[in-house]
């Protein structure tokens, strides 16, 4: 697959440095998907995308400019005459285009925003209304609406007439006298339908929808359970404002996704490339001046234990063994707890079954991992390290044990944090990926040194 992108930006290439007329060059152009165009773009000179701005017609730039990154297609546009960007920027879907010219200076957006089509700036001044974390900002207008009180043949024709400006056409949007939303039609019902069927059953009333100020994160887990093309976004008065396409909820998903990922990492949000300095160091100091502080609570803990460590250095050798296996099990009990966290209908008894199913997974795979580094590390110690097989498995079963204790006692860790910052209404991504990682490492540490020095110094005597 990568090596026929590679090949279509090959071909591409050589089309536009070829020596053939303009209306040859748009003509072969017009073959390649614009998603490829896009990704060629970045590789031609100035001179070369200017004879493309030339070449090709205002929608098939717009419809390239969608598949390129807001502060690129700022780039573009800057290359060219600002009319001709108003124009493009007028045939974009209004969601992108939203975004698009919040990347201009303040200067250049108003002028820009002022050369734009009436409706087109109507509509932004709408979506630019909400603010960034409801989800009317997310929306576009791109969508077909009729009335409820006209028949298929009306439909029809009405579709037909505004389908030269809204190619989102796979739902039909349906409103009342009193313009609130009152349904939705599958584009197929309606062609399917003879022209003296009745369009009030084609209509679903049951059909979801969402208000435009309502925030992203509280609706995005139900707009990811519908696989409908479009979702409409209504006001508070019922009144349809505009859609979120699936490509939107790809987006709302990915860049949720995105969020979490930063948390999990110990981020207050993402970062980029061109971030400065001190905003980046804003985003991880909070997080880094609390782990700080727990880690001197398990070097602490150490200095507990440090006749253990002066009489018997050995086990030092695997002290990393213990904090590791801790610290991926409890990631993994973490991993799976916040994806069952995102079924809010979990009941009390639900989360009680997943610790104790995650403590049982914990106890089974610290068990056979135990027996493991019993026979194994004994063997080192005794073939390697001249110790006798007493001492060697002794060492060893200490081990064992340890890890055994501390994978159980891990994957509780693990599953219940993010279980009680849920409770308390904190994300639990924000406060358990790197808090249950420290958590784990005093575990693992008071585990393997407790257990050395009661079964190693005051038992055995070692």
């Amino acid at each position: 697959m990568e090596k026929r992108v590679q090949d279509y930006g090959k071909e591409i290439l050589n089309v536009v440095r070829s020596n053939v007329s303009p209306a040859v060059l748009a003509k072969r152009l017009q073959d390649f998907h614009e998603n490829d165009l896009a990704d060629v773009l970045e590789e031609l000179s100035v001179v070369e995308r200017c004879k493309l701005y030339r070449v090709l017609d205002m929608d098939m730039l717009s419809d390239i400019f969608e598949y390129t990154d807001e502060d690129t297609v700022v780039k573009y546009l800057e290359e060219m005459e600002v009319k001709k960007a108003a124009a493009i920027l007028s045939k974009m879907e209004t969601n992108v285009l939203a975004d698009v010219l919040q990347q201009f200076e303040r200067s250049k957006r108003k002028i820009l925003i002022e050369l734009l089509d009436d409706k087109v700036r109507h509509d932004i001044e709408l979506i630019t209304s909400f603010d960034d974390d409801e989800i009317g900002s997310r929306m576009t207008t791109n969508y077909i609406v009729i009335h409820e009180n006209i028949s298929v043949k009306e439909a029809m024709s009405q579709l037909v007439t505004q389908a030269a400006e809204n190619d989102n056409i796979s739902t039909i949007f349906v409103i009342n006298d009193a313009e609130e939303f009152y349904g939705a039609i599958d584009l197929k019902d309606l062609i399917i339908a003879r022209q003296n069927h009745p369009l009030e059953e084609l209509i679903v009333t049951s059909y979801p929808y969402v208000y435009g100020t309502e925030l992203i994160d509280d609706c995005i887990e139900n707009l990811k359970d519908y696989s409908e093309d479009s979702i409409p976004v209504l006001d508070n008065d019922n009144r349809l404002l505009g859609v979120i396409t699936s490509a939107n909820i790809v987006d709302l998903v990915d860049d949720e996704m995105g969020e979490d990922y930063a948390k999990l990492a110990g981020l207050t949000a993402e970062e980029d490339l061109q971030e400065p300095l001190k905003e980046s160091m804003k985003k991880r100091m909070p997080w880094l001046i609390i782990l700080l502080g727990l880690g001197m609570v398990v070097s602490s803990v150490v200095g507990v234990f440090e006749k253990v460590v002066t009489n018997l250095p050995i086990i030092m050798c695997f002290q990393s063994l213990i904090l590791d296996m801790a610290g991926n099990v409890g990631t993994q009990s973490l991993a799976v707890t916040i994806r069952v966290l995102m079924d809010e209908s979990l009941t009390g008894r639900q989360k009680l079954e997943l610790v104790l199913k995650e403590m049982k997974i914990g106890l089974c795979n610290g068990g056979v991992l135990g027996i493991l580094s019993f026979v194994l590390i004994g063997l080192y110690i005794w073939l390697f390290k001249g110790k006798t097989l007493v001492f060697a498995y002794a060492v060893s079963g200490c081990v064992g044990l340890s890890l055994l204790l501390a994978m159980l006692i891990s994957s509780a860790v693990g599953t219940c944090i993010p279980l009680f910052f849920k409770k308390i209404h904190i994300d639990p991504a924000v406060a358990s990926g790197p808090l249950i990682t420290t958590v784990n490492d005093l575990v693992a540490v008071i585990s393997y040194y407790g257990l050395s020095w009661i079964f190693l110094i005051e038992v055995l005597h070692l």
